[in-house]
């Protein structure tokens, strides 16, 4: 597919991804199990072959501007996290709970990278692993890791747990639970994922991947420049 102008390439590239995510929620509505966005990636894939559309066109078009909507998506997160309410909750123990999950989302990555002999710059890469992509990236820029690689990371770690997520919950009841669980391990894809369980499990989704982010965004960039000094 050969378009005449980036302008009208960037509007395929946004029908394109918005046909995908639209046909995803109604699938994941009518099949449960359903991973929403894994279904999504699916459809833009298949899209594309039937299109004849090249990926790296298509990426191109699409990149810049998904970009800007990434980083509008994250500051808006601070919507259900003001609808929901707070009175009653166990602040002390979901804040430690969250620091727990940050400096494990953290350093177990990076432990495995090492043991496994992996590159300064990629063992670095891993210390982005639990957080959503525009506060990765961040990080990543503070401690000199590579963006590609902590892009990536980031997308398959958020991809495995969004698509693992129902399948570990079968036993568990608390949508609360769910939620927070989901933000922590798998950001941006995870609350995709809690949104489609309930609205209880979306804005603690939303907690979850919100809190997690800011506090990794301060702790991992010192804990880094301390032992790299």
């Amino acid at each position: 597919m050969i378009f005449n102008s980036m302008f009208m390439a960037t509007l395929a590239a946004i029908l394109l991804t918005l046909a995908a995510h639209v046909i995803a929620r109604v699938l994941a509505r009518k099949l449960s199990w359903l991973p929403m966005v894994i279904t999504a990636l699916a459809l833009v894939l298949v899209f594309l072959f039937v299109l004849q559309w090249d990926y790296n066109h298509y990426y191109s078009a699409a990149k810049p501007v998904f970009d800007h909507l990434l980083g509008y998506v994250t500051v808006l997160l601070a919507v259900p996290l003001a609808a929901m309410n707070f009175k009653g909750l166990p602040i002390k123990k979901l804040t430690l709970i969250v620091v727990i999950a940050s400096v494990v989302g953290a350093l177990l990555p990076m432990s495995l990278a090492y043991l496994l002999s992996l590159s300064h710059d990629t063992i670095l890469a891993f210390a982005t692993r639990s957080v959503t992509t525009p506060i990765g990236l961040s990080v990543a820029d503070l401690i000199k890791a590579p963006l590609a690689m902590a892009n990536l990371i980031i997308i398959v770690s958020g991809l495995i747990g969004g698509t693992v997520a129902r399948f570990l919950f079968r036993g568990v009841d608390d949508d609360r639970a769910k939620g927070l669980a989901l933000g922590l391990a798998a950001h941006a894809f995870g609350t995709v994922e809690a949104w489609q369980i309930s609205h209880t499990a979306g804005r603690y989704a939303a907690f979850g991947l919100a809190v997690n982010g800011l506090v990794t965004a301060v702790w991992v960039p010192i804990f880094i420049s301390t032992f790299s000094g």
